[in-house]
């Protein structure tokens, strides 16, 4: 039986299982309960932790994740990197639906999410430049074009609040300003994921092209989910092989994230 992993998925929309032979390991935290039960096992000799981002039955939306809980219960069973697959929406009409996007920056344009587990007991800042691994995702890239993806490495992803989708105006304003992607859970996710040093790296898969970019009535959720399934099985393929291309010793600086801070509380081992 395995309840430690070195590696944890974070399913998102459509994305709610990966592990056939797996643990259930329930987890409470200091920020209440994750979005459900951690399924922990094995691919091939690596130990992985399984959570869906939004419940198995998608009862949480975007704005409702319980995000604090999900990484420190993640970081409690012994992960320490992170591959976080979900659907996004393109920005650019070069880049479209089935394409694989490994972002290396974020913009944020939620309003009101909690984004730190330094709130209390002393200031925290943490250096967060380059929010996304760079080993994962070269890991990332690599299995990708491997496996023949039509793969975008780099970009940014613009986070909006949701649960609705952009307006043209918005979508618009955002293909302007040079951002490549837009979803609705990739923040707070990656500054959590930094504020517990672990390694975390998005598989953004486009499901759509957004509002502004093409004619039509924009999408909808069902739309979104009818594409995302269609790649699913695909999607676990390629996180199965990322997850046996990660190294097991880290070398990256994102363990090195919180090296010289004072921390208001110790930190899950």
């Amino acid at each position: 039986m395995v309840t430690r992993a070195d590696i944890g998925v974070i399913g998102g929309s459509g994305f709610y299982s990966l592990l056939d032979d797996a643990t259930e390991v329930e987890v409470t935290t200091p920020y209440g309960l994750p979005s459900d039960v951690v399924t922990v096992g094995r691919i091939g000799s690596r130990s992985v932790a399984f959570l869906p981002r939004h419940g198995r039955d998608h009862r949480f939306s975007p704005h409702r994740i319980p995000y604090r809980a999900n990484l420190w219960a993640l970081r409690s069973l012994g992960v320490r990197q992170v591959l976080a697959p979900s659907a996004v929406g393109s920005l650019r009409p070069e880049i479209g639906p089935g394409t694989l996007v490994v972002p290396d920056q974020f913009v944020d344009r939620t309003s009101g999410r909690v984004q730190t587990y330094y709130d209390n007991g002393g200031v925290v800042h943490v250096a967060f430049a380059d929010p996304y691994c760079p080993t994962g995702r070269a890991a990332a890239a690599s299995t990708a074009r491997s496996s023949q993806w039509e793969l975008v490495d780099g970009g940014t992803l613009v986070v909006i609040e949701g649960p609705r989708f952009s307006t043209r105006a918005e979508s618009r304003w955002f293909t302007a300003n040079g951002w490549s992607i837009v979803g609705m859970t990739g923040f707070p996710e990656a500054v959590l994921a930094r504020e517990l040093a672990l390694c975390y790296t998005s598989l953004s898969l486009v499901t759509d092209h957004d509002a502004g970019v093409e004619a039509g009535e924009g999408v909808t959720h069902e739309e979104v989910l009818a594409f995302f399934g269609t790649n699913i099985v695909r999607m676990r393929s390629l996180v199965t092989d990322v997850v046996t291309a990660l190294p097991e010793e880290r070398t990256c600086a994102c363990g090195n994230a919180l090296d010289g801070l004072k921390l208001p509380f110790d930190l899950p081992e």
